[in-house]
């Protein structure tokens, strides 16, 4: 399997084990430059995304894998973890609703659960 693949899966583990909501994968490797896939979730609360990003960076970190740079860490609404192949985006409802990251990458393909083999 290939890095990015196994970045995403444990990535999205990592947000269900807290609960995040509406875990959306989007391959965009085929349509840009910036990485192979996002991964998107949301919080019900700033203690939730916040938990939600120390697992994944907790998670991702076991396994070898450092970010490159988080934005918008501690008290924020939305959370950007860069992995290079991978981007991880966890954000409270309404700023999710109001970015609509799904929109912006609708050329992208959405990646399954189960096509991640989770």
């Amino acid at each position: 399997m290939n890095e990015s693949k196994e970045m995403v899966k444990l990535a999205y583990s990592a947000m269900e084990d807290k609960k995040g909501e509406d875990i959306q994968v989007i391959e965009i490797g085929t349509i840009s430059v910036i990485a192979d896939y996002l991964i998107i979730s949301n919080g019900t609360n700033a203690s939730q995304v916040q938990a939600i990003v120390d697992n994944v960076e907790e998670t991702l970190s076991k396994h070898g894998y450092e970010p490159k740079r988080i934005e918008g860490i501690r008290n924020s609404s939305w959370v950007l973890m860069d992995y290079g192949d991978i981007i991880v985006h966890v954000f409270s409802e309404e700023d999710r609703l109001f970015y609509d990251l799904e929109r912006i990458w609708k050329d992208g393909k959405v990646v399954t659960k189960e096509e991640l083999g989770l």
